[in-house]
């Protein structure tokens, strides 16, 4: 079977799982605020990009902290936050400066750090 060819790249993916959660959540969120302006904006193709970078680093994120069972669960509900918006039709009523403020937060942590 083939690998799947990353988006952000192999040594990226290994420097990923050594990060501390602040900047892996600060880093998705940027992806998450590029797909919401392209999003907002009607470019669907950028938006699409965003996404699937975003949908990557959650991935990593989630390989990264798969041991810790609470933070896993943190990281997992935030991925069906953005998939449900996104995909799902919004069904959590999802409001998008409320979902950007959340990663902000790990922005902010991450700069105190």
């Amino acid at each position: 079977m083939d690998s799947v060819e990353l988006i952000h790249g192999e040594e990226a993916h290994r420097n990923w799982l050594t990060r501390p959660i602040t900047y892996q959540m600060g880093n998705i969120g940027s992806e998450v605020s590029r797909a919401l302006k392209w999003d907002a904006k009607g470019n669907k193709a950028r938006a699409d990009k965003a996404i699937d970078r975003a949908l990557e680093l959650f991935d990593f994120t989630i390989e990264a902290n798969v041991r810790n069972h609470a933070r896993l669960a943190e990281i997992l509900m935030a991925r069906e936050e953005f998939c449900d918006y996104f995909f799902g039709g919004n069904s959590f009523h999802t409001e998008p400066d409320k979902m950007q403020r959340y990663y902000d937060g790990f922005v902010m942590m991450e700069q105190l750090r």
